[in-house]
């Protein structure tokens, strides 16, 4: 089966597929774990029109997306680029707990939760920046 689906991500279209597709999947898994530690449902704040839920949430998309374009631009394989974006993830995990500890005067997610735009855009700051600063370490 390996080599079918190798023998496909050998044409340059099956590799934008096959990357395509794990971007995709890993968007969806992700974004869901970021729901279950998060204090406040994302999408229904969202649709609620919270500002401060969108660009943190646009922040972690961005920044898993970001790492795994690191991982594409090393050309890694897509087992690769699949094994280092979910350690890239998990740093970003690591660094949202510590920016919620980091600031004990209040809680980043009841802020972000009551539409603190500013904690929301520091929110995005940190994931696409740190999303920098690990794609570029773990190629």
């Amino acid at each position: 089966m390996k080599e079918a689906i190798d023998g496909l991500l050998s044409h340059p279209l099956g590799m934008v597929l096959g990357f395509f597709s794990v971007a995709i999947m890993e968007l969806l898994v992700f974004l869901a774990c970021f729901e279950l530690v998060t204090k406040y449902k994302c999408w229904s704040e969202i649709k609620k029109g919270n500002v401060a839920v969108a660009m943190a949430t646009g922040g972690k998309i961005f920044g898993i997306c970001n790492v795994l374009r690191f991982c594409i631009q090393a050309k890694s394989s897509v087992y690769d680029a699949m094994t280092w974006s979910i350690v890239g993830f998990v740093l970003l995990l690591v660094a949202y707990f510590l920016f919620e500890f980091l600031t004990p005067v209040f809680s980043i997610d009841r802020e972000i939760e009551a539409d603190n735009r500013a904690v929301g855009l520091i929110s995005m700051i940190i994931s696409v920046s740190l999303s920098f600063v690990i794609g570029a370490s773990i190629i």
